[in-house]
Order: structure tokens, then sequence, then C-alpha cells
């Protein structure tokens, strides 16, 4: 039976690891610091981690920090609730290379920083409570090159009871989940990704699938009419830090929904996922100024007619204007696209000014 060579990482976690066949058989591939003749038990050297490698990416913090942020006004009471990881880079990396510690901000000192903020300053949108915690760490800890923040917002919505709001009950209803994520640099205008996600609709007609390449390995026909069917991702990158990222979060969706099912009577034609993808993001782009980039995703989430012509005596007398469809969400065809605007429109632009909201 054949046998693996051990790999040099293999060999660098056990000094005394020998090849699995003779020890006889000359190794030239192995460099000669790290040869061991067989029985022998000389350790194996060690270079300094600072002449050998190179520590490209690093860093740390803590996630899944949960915070629920409740308003009472009387009788009335309103939440938010938020998940929060909090990620920092700092300018030493001895923590990594000689475990020491000194100048690491504690991931316990992370996570109180954020309930502490909370509750001093509230939390006006996941991202402007992200520029309020980038900004902080920054402010607070010079030791600190960057500071990146992602925060995901469940969708509470108030329960409705006879017709009416109740004043103090709610109800989880995930139409779509709402994050975002914000990175700043010491010295730099921060990075700001509002993002969209689980956004999974349906229509039942106005789709069509026609005039795909047509060779040996296709197996769908064409179709005139069919489901329409996907989980829309998207995330943009704003060009500003004060904008009303409220409005803009709700403004894309509205997109979306828009390009995707046109108006209520008359619906709108989607010739081809990538177009009705396309149509979204420039649609975005075109209300929303503060957007400088658009990325989305759309699975092709499929529903597949049913041959039943072998049941057609059982099926006779029953409803035969029902269709029945076989969902299936694997495998999926995947779409993506992201539209930006071009240099010569960013130029005629006026010049975006950001700040952090302390």
């Amino acid at each position: 039976m054949l046998q693996m060579s051990p790999t040099r990482d293999e060999i660098g976690d056990s000094c005394d690891l020998q090849p699995p066949y003779s020890s006889a058989v000359e190794t030239p591939f192995l460099p000669d610091d790290l040869r061991t003749p067989a029985g022998s038990s000389a350790p194996c050297k060690d270079k300094d981690a600072n002449e050998a490698y190179e520590l490209a990416e690093y860093g740390y913090g803590k996630n899944y920090v949960k915070i629920l942020k409740v308003r009472r006004d009387g009788l009335r009471h309103s939440i938010r609730e938020y998940e929060v990881n909090t990620h920092l880079q700092l300018d030493s990396r001895e923590d990594f290379l000689r475990g020491d510690n000194k100048h690491v901000i504690a991931t316990d000192s992370q996570k109180n920083t954020v309930y502490v903020l909370a509750k001093k300053f509230g939390i006006q949108s996941p991202e402007d409570f992200s520029l309020l915690l980038c900004g902080h760490f920054l402010d607070m800890y010079p030791q600190v090159t960057e500071a990146s923040v992602h925060i995901k917002k469940y969708p509470w919505t108030r329960m409705l009871s006879g017709g009416q709001e109740h004043n103090h009950a709610f109800i989880l209803s995930p139409v779509a989940y709402r994050s975002c994520t914000v990175s700043q640099r010491r010295n730099e205008a921060p990075r700001i990704r509002g993002e969209l996600h689980g956004l999974r609709v349906l229509k039942t007609t106005q789709s069509s699938f026609r005039d795909f390449v047509q060779d040996e390995y296709r197996t769908l026909p064409d179709a005139n009419d069919r489901i329409f069917s996907t989980m829309v991702t998207a995330s943009w990158l704003y060009n500003t830090g004060s904008a009303d990222f409220d409005r803009v979060w709700h403004t894309v969706k509205e997109c979306i929904l828009y390009t995707f099912a046109g108006e209520p009577k008359e619906g709108r034609l989607s010739p081809s996922v990538q177009n009705t993808l396309y149509l979204a993001a420039k649609m975005s782009l075109d209300r929303v100024d503060e957007i400088e980039r658009m990325e989305v995703q759309m699975p092709n989430i499929h529903y597949n007619s049913l041959d039943l012509s072998k049941f057609q005596s059982t099926i006779t007398g029953g409803f035969e204007h029902y269709e029945v469809y076989q969902p299936t969400d694997k495998p999926a065809g995947i779409i993506h696209a992201q539209l930006e605007r071009s240099n010569k429109e960013m130029a005629s632009r006026p010049r975006q000014v950001f700040c952090n909201k302390l």
C-alpha cells in the first residue's frame, strides 16, 4: 500500500517523527537542519519566527455580544435587539509571537464596552453604534491600529391584538435581516458597509428561461413562464459617515422588492435573474446618493413542475386548475454582481465628509 511522506508541517510538530520507509533511503527534500538520524533523540532546531515567517493577518475580539435595548415611555415600550462582534488589531504582535499580553485589551473589556456605551449613548442605528464603538477603541487605546465592528439587528415588530398595536408585546418577524460592518484604521476614514440578507421572495409568473446556450449537457427546456424565487443578499459601501442609515436600508429593500415584483396589478417581467439583480442594484444607486458601490447575490431557488400524467384518472374531477410543484433548494444556481459608480460620475459629485459620532 502506498504511504504518503510526512509534510514539513507534520515534521515541525513532532521532533522525533520518522519516515514510514527505511531510514537508509536518501531524503533530499528535507533541509539539513530537519533531518534526524534513526534512533536519535537530538532536538529539532527552532528558527526565530521573526526571521523565518511573517505574521500577515492577525487580530482578536469578542463575538456574539447580545444586547436588548428597552425604552419605556409610560405604558408604551419599544425594543431593539442586536448581536455585536468587535475585532481589534494592535501595533504589537508580541501576544502572538511571545505570549506577552501587556498591550492586549481583554475581550471581557470589549464586551462590557458594548453595554456601557449602549447605556450611555443609546443605539440610533447599527451603523451609528458601530462608528461609536470604532471611535471609542481608537481614541481610548493608542496601541489599537484598526477597529472593526459587525452588528446584526433582530427584526422585532409590535404585536397586533384585535387590530391594535400592543403596548409592550412583540413578535419576531424576519422578512429580512439587517446588519452592518464598520472598520476604521487609525487616522483614516471609516469604511461603512450596510447589509441585508435572508430576504426570500417568490412570484408565480412573469419569469422566463429562454435562449441559454444549447449544448450536450443541458437538459432543461426553454420556458416562457415559470416560478421565480430567490433569497436576496445585498451589501453596499457608503461614501459618507453621516447618512440616515435607517432610511437607506429601507430604501434598498424597497428597490429590491419593486424590481422583482413590479406594480401590484401589472407585475414586472424578469427575463433573467441577472437582469433583475442588475436593475435592483441600479435603482438603489439611483435613489441613494450615499451609496458608492452595491453588491447583490440571488441564488435561484427552483420550483419544478411535476409530471403527474400517470395519475390522470385519479386526478380527474379534482381541482384541475391547481398546479403542484416540487421545491428544491439544492443544487441552486447563484447569480451575483457588483455595481459601482463610474469615476466620471463620482468626480461630478460633491465630496462627502466622514465623521465619528461620539
